[in-house]
């Protein structure tokens, strides 16, 4: 799809997730010619969610264990969720990490004591459940949570159809959907 766009000219919107160096390296390049929005989600829901995930983890000290549930319908074959790894990469960039080193992706049997820092997933697969995200930030005394429900995938078209026509006068370059509702 980026070949097509860059030999016709055409601004891209990108919704795919779970892409390879190669392919990133291919998405990049392609937007130093065309304007190109590559969200993981393009619900506006979601978005704010990501950014406020992020704004908390930077707040909060490693006091708060953070905890990332998400719920999907019984047909979605991958664990955790795009959405998922996105709001747990908002989290670690809030604390200044990379989730690459403070993810636990899943608990099972004897798994000791809780590390600290540490970033957790949980992931529930059933019914025609379109997509339910929770981040948890759990103190010693206190919890915040923060969730995000789907009731329809029309939202994700919603959310498509403002990122292309937020493109419209945008010539080249890599933008997301924090780019497209001006919340950074």
């Amino acid at each position: 799809h980026t070949d097509l766009a860059v030999k016709h000219n055409t601004k891209l919107i990108l919704g795919t997730t779970g892409h390879n160096e190669n392919q990133l390296a291919t998405i990049n390049e392609a937007a130093k010619n065309i304007a190109i929005v590559k969200a993981m989600n393009f619900s506006v829901g979601i978005n704010i969610l990501l950014k406020l995930t992020q704004d908390i983890a930077a707040t909060l000290d490693e006091s708060f264990d953070i905890e990332i549930l998400e719920m999907h319908h019984k047909h979605k074959v991958d664990a955790p969720s795009g959405t998922a790894i996105g709001l747990g990469e908002a989290a670690a960039a809030g604390r200044k990490t990379a989730l690459s080193k403070i993810a636990k992706w899943y608990r099972n049997g004897i798994t000791g004591e809780r590390k600290s820092g540490e970033i957790g997933f949980a992931s529930l697969r059933g019914g025609k459940v379109v997509g339910e995200h929770s981040i948890i930030f759990a103190g010693e005394s206190e919890r915040i949570e923060l969730g995000h429900i789907a009731y329809s995938r029309e939202l994700f078209a919603k959310g498509a159809i403002r990122a292309a026509i937020w493109s419209e006068n945008k010539t080249n370059g890599l933008y997301d959907m924090m780019d497209v509702l001006e919340i950074r």
